[in-house]
C-alpha cells in the first residue's frame, strides 16, 4: 500500500497540470501559457512561513523590480 501512495502523490503534480490544460484549446497553447506561468510563479513563490516577514518584504521587493523591468522591456 505505501507504494501505491507513493506512487499516486508522485504524481500530483502532472494531474494538476493536466487540469490545468484542459482549459485550452489545444496542447501548444497550453504549454506555452504553463511554461511563462511557471516563469513568474517561481519569481513570486516564496514559502511564507519559512521565513522572517522583514525577509519577505526585501524578496517582494526584489521580485517587484524583476518584474517591473521585465515588463518594461517587452
Amino acid at each position: 500500500m505505501i507504494g501505491n501512495n507513493r506512487a499516486a502523490n508522485s504524481h500530483l503534480v502532472i494531474r494538476r497540470r493536466e487540469g490545468k490544460q484542459q482549459k485550452f484549446k489545444s496542447q501548444r497553447s497550453a504549454q506555452r501559457f504553463l511554461s511563462t506561468h511557471a516563469a513568474v510563479y517561481n519569481t513570486f513563490n516564496v514559502q511564507r512561513h519559512l521565513i522572517r516577514r522583514s525577509t519577505l518584504r526585501v524578496f517582494r521587493a526584489e521580485a517587484d523590480r524583476i518584474w517591473s523591468a521585465a515588463t518594461a522591456a517587452a
